[in-house]
């Protein structure tokens, strides 16, 4: 290995990443213990309003009988999640996920213990009551505020707690769904907004954790255990045409929800009274198809296995589809991933039939995982959240292709997903868009300037003023040397501090008890540029290491330019390298053998 490439390396990193990941590992299994505390609490609810019971027995609202009455479980429950917002804390509101990123991205990945408390039992509260929401948003939730609150025990950097905040976050999801691959891509897409090995090691091995940890609470395989048969290359149109009606179903629901929440900011009485007006329609709704009510795995269960009628299909859909828009509108707590599963599945099942193929099974596996790619602008994530949720390998090429088609569409058409407009009605915005810092993948050896214009310490500060900060002034600031060891920067704000009648002490004498501020050759742009935000300096002497001082060159903020100038150049510059040429005559003229004869136009066509 040469001198010059020994300090580069694939990844920026230390031990402390050993420290991270254990704590990631500790919050992975409190995170799998919340989720199943969470599980058994809706359960208790559930048996509670509908069925009067004191249990924690698996039962589904739709096997009440309690008739008419129905109506008024959903309103009791919108009512206790208003006053749990109202006086406990306000961020139960919501499906889970805005409220993470909002933490990571505007809060320095700081959550309360109160909304670790709060947040789980409002939501078991609003599905245990009938509302038509999915477990995985509120443990979402609770387990990143696990994983913050475990982080904000130790010494750590914000970017840390962001690592452990989501690492507890998807473990939860791994705990209730058994899909931790799924899970891990569930961050990189959507939460940590990073990929680097301080995050994806503490988040891998949480969801590890939780994958290996969820036997022991929540049962083993597959929660929709299904095994379709391969569809052949005519799959891909028939996936991409799935794709693009996922991608409107996206859309659809997206704008809806956010057009009844300006609905209801409109209403003259506090936010704390919405969920309890919501969970009307969720009432009538439940009355009208009872399985619309709650989680509803055992109905995405049947829908994945063709079980229903296409009546019965057409008004869970649409019942689930208005019930679950104005809940949420309202500000009430509970998930979108089950929701959508269901109402993706639904469709799926009402066009597989007029899709080629001979599985009914496979379309509304299909449908389920393009909703949940579009609606959360996570393709990847959507489609192997769907192979885990089943086993079935032989869907996952079109799943995949499915997933994209509806992410594209959402893409084109939507300037902002379900998750992140709910972040920008809060004023903040948020780019989805990320990439690798230029300034991380260049050195300061690559960009430094290396001709220096440099200042002997021997030499008067008067002649410093004169020659170096006079009329021709070239640069803010020089490097001051003496016999070849830098002994630090000299600028106008240096000067400023020499007492007046000093103007023929040494100008190296004004940097006795000062540490030059340097960059060294194997550093980082990123690290450098850091610096000169951090000091205000324009420009630092570069040298070999901080023993010898010796000089090499200078960094300035221009320098630090030409990495950036360089990815503008890839994104904008179009250009083309190979041209085909066809003749005109090959086109156009009849065929028949030529004979070769001279052009005396060919050189100047070339």
């Amino acid at each position: 290995m040469s001198e010059h490439s020994e300090h580069k390396g694939d990844f920026a990193t230390d031990v402390r990443l050993l420290r991270i990941s254990a704590i990631a590992a500790v919050g992975g299994a409190l995170s799998t213990v919340a989720a199943d505390f969470l599980l058994h609490l809706i359960r208790f609810f559930t048996n509670l309003f509908f069925f009067q019971t004191l249990s924690t027995e698996n039962h589904s609202p739709a096997q009440n009988t309690l008739g008419w009455l129905v109506v008024a479980a959903p309103v009791i429950g919108g009512l206790l999640v208003g006053l749990i917002a109202r006086f406990g804390s306000e961020q139960v509101r919501g499906h889970g996920i805005p409220e993470a990123i909002e933490a990571i991205l505007f809060g320095k990945s700081k959550m309360s213990p109160k909304v670790a408390v709060l947040k789980p039992l409002a939501s078991a509260i609003a599905i245990g009551s009938g509302g038509p929401f999915g477990a995985e948003g509120p443990i979402i939730m609770t387990g990143g505020a696990i994983g913050s609150l475990i982080a904000q025990f130790f010494h750590l950097s914000s970017a840390e707690r962001k690592a452990l905040l989501v690492s507890g976050a998807v473990a939860g999801m791994t705990a209730v769904f058994g899909t931790p691959v799924a899970a891990v891509l569930l961050a990189i897409e959507l939460l940590l907004f990073e990929l680097r090995p301080r995050s994806l090691l503490p988040v891998a091995i949480a969801c590890a954790v939780a994958g290996f940890a969820r036997p022991l609470f929540l049962g083993s395989g597959p929660l929709f255990p299904l095994h379709t048969i391969p569809i052949g290359p005519i799959g891909i149109v028939s996936a991409a045409a799935a794709g693009l009606i996922a991608g409107a179903l996206s859309w659809a629901l997206s704008t809806s929800l956010y057009r009844v929440e300006d609905l209801f900011g409109k209403l003259p009485i506090h936010w704390m009274w919405w969920p309890a007006l919501g969970a009307i329609a969720v009432g009538i709704g439940g009355y009208f198809q009872p399985r619309t009510l709650g989680v509803g795995y055992d109905v995405i269960g049947d829908l994945l296995q063709n079980h229903l009628a296409v009546q019965a299909v057409i008004g869970i859909v649409v019942v689930k589809a208005i019930i679950w828009v104005i809940a949420l509108a309202s500000g009430t707590s509970g998930g979108v991933l089950a929701p959508l599963l269901m109402m993706g599945a639904g469709v799926g099942a009402l066009v597989g039939p007029y899709m080629p193929g001979h599985d009914p099974a496979l379309w509304p596996l299909i449908f389920m995982a393009a909703a949940l790619g579009g609606m959360m602008r996570a393709p990847v994530m959507a489609a192997v959240f769907a192979f885990e949720l089943t086993g079935d390998a032989n869907a996952l090429l079109p799943l995949l292709a499915a997933a994209a088609v509806a992410y594209g569409f959402t893409v084109m058409f939507m300037r902002r997903s379900i998750l992140t407009e709910k972040i920008a009605r809060r004023g903040y915005h948020i780019y989805r868009e990320y990439s690798i810092d230029p300034l991380e993948r260049h050195y300061v050896d690559e960009v430094m300037t290396r001709t220096v214009v440099t200042i002997d310490a021997s030499t008067t500060v008067s002649s410093v003023l004169e020659d170096y900060f006079g009329k021709n002034q070239k640069f803010r600031a020089f490097p001051v040397l003496r016999n070849g060891v830098l002994v630090g920067m000299v600028d106008r704000t240096l000067l400023d501090r020499i007492p007046p009648g000093k103007g023929e002490m040494p100008i190296g004498s004004a940097f006795a008890r000062t540490q030059p501020e340097i960059a060294l050759p194997g550093e980082t742009c990123r690290n450098v540029a850091a610096r000169l935000a951090i000091t205000g300096l324009d420009r630092v002497p570069v040298v070999d290491d901080e023993k010898t001082l010796r000089l090499l060159g200078v960094v300035s903020r221009h320098d630090l330019v030409k990495p950036s100038m360089q990815v503008f150049a890839e994104e904008r510059e179009m250009e083309q390298f190979r041209q085909v040429r066809i003749p005109r005559s090959t086109l156009f003229a009849p065929t028949r053998k030529r004979q070769d004869v001279p052009d005396e136009h060919a050189d100047a066509s070339r």
